[in-house]
């Protein structure tokens, strides 16, 4: 089995090194050249916290078309907002079988790559499969190494076409057991909890983020007051999962099926978390906690919210400090049901969609 991994940030330095230290033949690309010399002269990743171990690496390059060559499963790893352009870069490079993995697609991320590798041109017998989150709780030390703090105790996943989802499960099990299946890309996307736990902890905190202070992101970021904001942010995404008939649970019950965390409310899974523990607050807001979650995660549950005139005002009212802070649109930038394909789908059309990557709508195909 030849793993590539796309992308060298936190969450791709420490996929790249577990696999390689499992014994998997893989292969990394990142954009940046300057960011991954360090490993193309020693392809060798250094991994300490709940797993230990060295890793070396088969292949480290920025050109996408060469790591993906002979790859069975191409695991991306990079930031949301980056999805539509890996897709046109891997689009005239793809081949029959192989499986394209986000880790994590967040908020409708396989819907939009499926449908921008078609774009492309690409008709190989390729699945697009998204976790809804990301299996590691991990920080990249170096260039060269990660420390894995916490590995999720279980990650739901689905693909397109869904007829696939158990097959790519059972492929993807030597190296992750934790994966199970979802009905399809819609649950997996409004399960997403990276919603609800990255932009709001990060602007309410922006201060403290601004002057460097340095604090536990989770344990001291998320205070009872935040906790509570945040379980009215995740009653609304469950609002929205169910006006579109999707299964869901809680954020706290999430903590509790990936984590083992439990507590009487939100603030208290949080504090009870050991998988939290020790993980940093970013030293500024340039992160992907905004610039991934917003337009990524939250402008598409708002936007498909708004297209069954359901309302979110606590989800919005982040969007909207986002916006005043970054001076970014995000609406016009964000992941809405129009750059989704979604817009004037029915439910039943939403699911069809998701399943499938297609859907005859008044004699129309949306592909």
């Amino acid at each position: 089995m030849i793993y590539s991994v796309l992308g060298a940030g936190n969450g791709g330095i420490a996929m790249a090194g577990y696999l390689a230290k499992s014994g998997f033949t893989v292969n990394l690309y990142n954009r940046t050249l300057e960011k991954i010399m360090p490993l193309i002269e020693n392809p060798t990743i250094v991994l300490t916290g709940e797993e230990e171990g060295t890793g070396v690496l088969n292949k480290v390059s920025s050109n996408v078309g060469e790591v993906i060559k002979d790859s069975d499963i191409i695991m991306v790893t990079i930031p949301a907002m980056g999805h539509n352009y890996i897709a046109k870069e891997m689009a005239p490079h793809l081949k029959d079988g192989q499986i394209i993995v986000l880790n994590p697609g967040r908020t409708g991320g396989a819907l939009e790559v499926y449908s921008t590798i078609r774009r492309c041109g690409c008709d190989k017998d390729i699945v697009v499969a998204e976790a809804q989150t990301f299996i590691y709780a991990c920080r990249a030390t170096s260039p060269n190494s990660a420390h894995i703090f916490k590995i999720k105790n279980e990650v739901s996943l689905a693909c397109i076409p869904a007829i696939r989802t158990n097959e790519v499960i059972s492929t993807l099990y030597s190296a992750y057991p934790q994966f199970k299946p979802a009905r399809d890309v819609i649950e997996t996307s409004l399960n997403n909890y990276g919603a609800i736990f990255h932009p709001a902890p990060t602007l309410l905190n922006s201060g403290h983020i601004e002057r460097g202070a340095p604090f536990e992101y989770y344990k001291e970021g998320i205070t009872p007051s935040i906790g509570k904001f945040l379980e009215k942010m995740d009653e609304e995404r469950m609002k929205i999962a169910n006006i579109t008939n999707t299964n869901t649970i809680s954020a706290k019950e999430w903590l509790y099926e990936s984590y083992g965390a439990s507590g009487e409310c939100l603030y208290d899974s949080v504090q009870n978390n050991p998988g939290y523990t020790g993980l940093v607050a970013p030293k500024g807001l340039n992160i992907r906690y905004i610039y991934e979650d917003v337009p990524c995660s939250l402008v598409p549950m708002s936007s498909i919210a708004k297209m069954f005139e359901l309302e979110t005002p606590y989800i919005d009212s982040i969007i909207r400090l986002a916006m005043l802070i970054t001076g970014r649109d995000f609406w016009n930038n964000g992941r809405t049901v129009e750059r989704l394909g979604l817009d004037g789908l029915s439910i039943d059309e939403i699911h069809t969609f998701a399943q499938t990557g297609t859907i005859s709508k008044s004699s129309e195909v949306v592909a």
